[in-house]
């Protein structure tokens, strides 16, 4: 792993080659990733680091190429930035990246084919079913059981997603799902506590509980409500706490994770934890969660995006994973 890059002045002559934070973008969860893009050019601005911000919503990759950058930090949330899209570009510009690699990017994106990556390493996680228009809604709800989820295979932050309390709820909230993504599924929805694990590097990041009032952590819970609690330390005792960070770690290596992601994870009544999704790029808002656990570590924010960072030391990531 390569060590964080540092600020340095051009000599006569010559241009600088910046760190670029690349956020916005066109996908649904543009707004987040610009506060993510944000905070993170802040903190690489305090800490020294000669670091500019670069939107691709307006024009593309060309502009980054004219940038030339000596790394870029991936700030970019959803389509286009964490579904292997983007990191399979600047593979072939050579540029160095933070995160996941091409592979692992567009798995942790398809929210269906991580389950089945899961499922082949005998790792736990909630029965699904793909749906369309003319599926069987009796069926399905007969098969998953009532409530269940009905979620975009490849959306993230929530949205479009909806909890399914009936039959007659099931072709609504198809259609809610299929308004963001063309491919859409239902899981067994698992009633208990929610957990999220942050990995940076090789090591699992303190647990966080997460709990809403409502019951339900969807995108105004996420970023825009003051009343989600988030427990750390988790209330888990040492043992579990212990076994939910060996199974995310064992999670985002199973679709090739690296640098630096979260994992989000259920834990119904028996105690039993139940895996639900991987985020390669996950936010790094004053809402988001890796830097809430990674304080709890005492690493503070500009730390952990120091740390983050060095993870760009290097491209080829699926071939070293």
């Amino acid at each position: 792993m390569s060590q964080p890059l540092t600020s340095h002045a051009a000599t006569p002559g010559t241009t600088a080659s910046p760190v670029v934070v690349i956020y916005g973008g066109t996908s649904a969860e543009r707004e987040v990733s610009l506060k993510s893009g944000a905070a993170i050019l802040a903190a690489l601005g305090r800490s020294g680091v000669d670091a500019v911000g670069y939107d691709p919503a307006d024009q593309g990759l060309v502009g980054l190429e004219r940038l030339a950058p000596a790394a870029v930090f991936i700030a970019l949330h959803g389509r286009g930035g964490e579904d292997g899209s983007l990191q399979g570009a600047l593979e072939l510009l050579g540029i160095p990246y933070t995160g996941s690699g091409v592979l692992a990017s567009a798995l942790g994106m398809d929210k269906a084919r991580t389950k089945q990556v899961w499922q082949a390493f005998d790792l736990p996680t909630p029965e699904s079913i793909m749906l369309s228009g003319a599926s069987d809604w009796q069926a399905v709800a007969g098969r998953l059981g009532l409530p269940l989820i009905v979620k975009p295979v490849h959306e993230g932050s929530t949205l479009g997603i909806s909890i399914v309390q009936s039959v007659a709820e099931l072709e609504a909230a198809y259609h809610e799902a299929a308004r963001f993504d063309a491919r859409v599924m239902a899981e067994r929805f698992v009633q208990g506590e929610e957990y999220t694990v942050s990995i940076l590097g090789d090591r699992a990041l303190p647990a966080v509980r997460v709990e809403v009032p409502g019951g339900f952590y969807d995108y105004e819970a996420k970023y825009l409500s003051n009343t989600t609690q988030y427990h750390l330390p988790c209330g888990l005792d040492e043992a579990d706490e212990a076994e939910l960070a060996e199974l995310c770690r064992k999670a985002f290596a199973a679709i090739g994770g690296a640098g630096w992601g979260r994992v989000d994870v259920m834990r119904d009544a028996r105690g039993h934890f139940w895996l639900i999704e991987v985020n390669t790029v996950p936010g790094m808002t004053d809402h988001s969660l890796v830097p809430q656990a990674a304080a709890h570590t005492g690493m503070d924010f500009d730390r952990l995006v120091l740390e983050i960072l060095a993870t760009a030391g290097h491209v080829g990531h699926d071939a070293e994973a």
